[in-house]
């Protein structure tokens, strides 16, 4: 960490560094208050001569009829509250069309990045699952085991063997076969890798009432450190499925974010899939402390009992793979009001009219080069 932060502020000289016009946030703050005060005026008619105010320069003349009602904050009460050079007198009264388009756009996206929090709820299991290997078989030969801490890299490989795949094997053979350029929709990328991480819970909890099952036969009811005849590497597959979810949800959330946030949001849409980690931290630990205390009353045995051959790691994974298959159609129900996005489709299919249009547009430039060519040539003559 030393010598990260020390490269980093050594570098400094050589960042393009922007200086910031107005925060992002004071922008969203100012829809909301301006929208508040506008509630009780009406939309500007077709034959009025008031409408929206825009920025100069842009192409949005007007808001979307989605989320209308932050429509108000850009409406244009009066001429006199736009100066000479076509700016808000006061940007507490009148706010831009791009100003709330790029609220609109943040609020759209928030069901959709809430439904990324179970996975990582999920993927930061890692304590659970290095006491399951610690009581597990880890020897790989006679003289070498394998360390239990180190289990978190089967999640990094699965990540990577699973984006390998996708770049190198699924989406070229997808081409191949439809004979032209394909991609899976976003959108269907982040469902099948909250799939994966349902998947994962249910495969943890099956492999820990198996292992259970196998220490009680062995007489480790009170001895937490005996290790039962099986494999640790049955924990490798619920890891992978980790892996490939983290791969497909967190980089199709990162992809959904940067094509429908605006340009000027790419901050926000970076910081998104952090907060989402964060947040489910966050929510792993209170409801790791929920079943604790619930499990534990009338003196019984907690689920989460620092002694795993009492405690039932099992029902805990039964009750995350429950909560992840309620988000699941959590998701779908939000990506069904969210609508189609710049990806449509399960594969998406490159429009043949826009690569004609292209084509065309090469041509003519090769004509073009051509002839100026030939004209530089005969000046030269």
């Amino acid at each position: 960490m030393f010598l990260s932060a020390l490269f980093f502020f050594l570098a400094s000289s050589l960042y393009v560094k922007q200086k910031a016009t107005i925060s992002v946030f004071t922008g969203f703050a100012q829809v909301i208050v301006v929208a508040y005060k506008n509630r009780k005026s009406s939309f500007p008619s077709q034959s009025s001569n008031l409408g929206y105010h825009q920025k100069k320069g842009s192409s949005l003349s007007q808001p979307t009829n989605k989320l209308r009602f932050l429509n108000k904050a850009c409406i244009i009460q009066n001429p006199q509250d736009i100066t000479p050079d076509g700016e808000a007198s006061n940007p507490w009264a009148l706010c831009t069309v791009e100003q709330v388009e790029a609220l609109k756009s943040l609020i759209r996206v928030m069901p959709l990045w809430s439904t990324s929090i179970m996975m990582s709820i999920n993927i930061s299991q890692g304590s659970f699952q290095l006491l399951q290997a610690k009581s597990m078989d880890r020897h790989i030969t006679s003289g070498f085991q394998y360390p239990a801490g180190s289990f978190g890299m089967f999640t990094i490989i699965g990540a990577v063997i699973w984006i390998g795949l996708y770049d190198r094997v699924i989406i070229p053979l997808a081409s191949k076969i439809r004979g032209k350029p394909v991609k899976i929709e976003i959108k269907t990328r982040m469902g099948l890798g909250l799939f994966c991480s349902f998947i994962a819970m249910a495969v943890s909890a099956i492999v820990e009432h198996v292992r259970r099952k196998e220490a009680l036969a062995s007489g480790y009811l009170n001895n937490p450190g005996g290790v039962v005849a099986m494999s640790v590497m049955w924990l490798v597959p619920q890891h992978f499925l980790n892996g490939m979810a983290e791969a497909l949800t967190s980089v199709g959330l990162t992809e959904f974010f940067f094509s429908e946030l605006p340009k000027s949001m790419l901050s926000v849409a970076s910081a998104l899939a952090g907060l989402g980690l964060a947040v489910g931290n966050l929510l792993a630990s209170f409801i790791l402390s929920t079943v604790d205390n619930l499990t534990k009353r009338g003196g019984k045995v907690s689920w989460l009992s620092n002694d795993i051959n009492k405690g039932h790691y099992e029902s805990y994974y039964w009750l995350l793979a429950i909560m992840s298959s309620i988000n699941l159609f959590y998701f779908i129900l939000c990506s069904w009001a969210y609508g189609p996005c710049s990806d449509e489709g399960f594969f998406k299919v490159r429009d043949e009219r826009e690569e004609d249009l292209k084509e065309e547009e090469l041509t003519t430039l090769g004509t073009g080069d051509k002839n100026g060519g030939e004209k530089f040539k005969e000046q030269e003559v």
